[in-house]
């Protein structure tokens, strides 16, 4: 999430504490500060990997799948969906360290 959709998120919850803002209201920002996903190429999920020097197998457990699939999404013979999918999205956008 970048700086400024931070700040409107936080001021929201502020207002949402106070009362100004409903439930309502309130999960549509919830909603709109959500990590994004996209997909994964093959070499996006290599880069990923490399970047923060892991194995496949040590990586996979980070995104708690087996080292096969993180095999396999290398080599584009699958591709990363469901969980998985949200799991690169977040280590990609704010750092491996946030699932581990």
């Amino acid at each position: 999430m970048n700086d400024i959709l931070t700040s409107v998120h936080k001021t929201a919850k502020g207002l949402s504490k106070a009362g100004v803002i409903d439930k309502t209201t309130m999960r549509k920002f919830d909603a709109l500060c959500l990590t994004s996903i996209h997909e994964f190429t093959p070499e996006k999920v290599r880069q990923l990997r490399l970047a923060n020097n892991l194995s496949q197998p040590v990586f996979a457990q980070y995104l708690n799948v087996s080292d096969k699939l993180v095999k396999k999404w290398e080599q584009g013979e699958s591709k990363p969906r469901g969980a998985a999918l949200k799991m690169l999205s977040l280590a990609e956008k704010k750092g491996i360290e946030v699932i581990a």
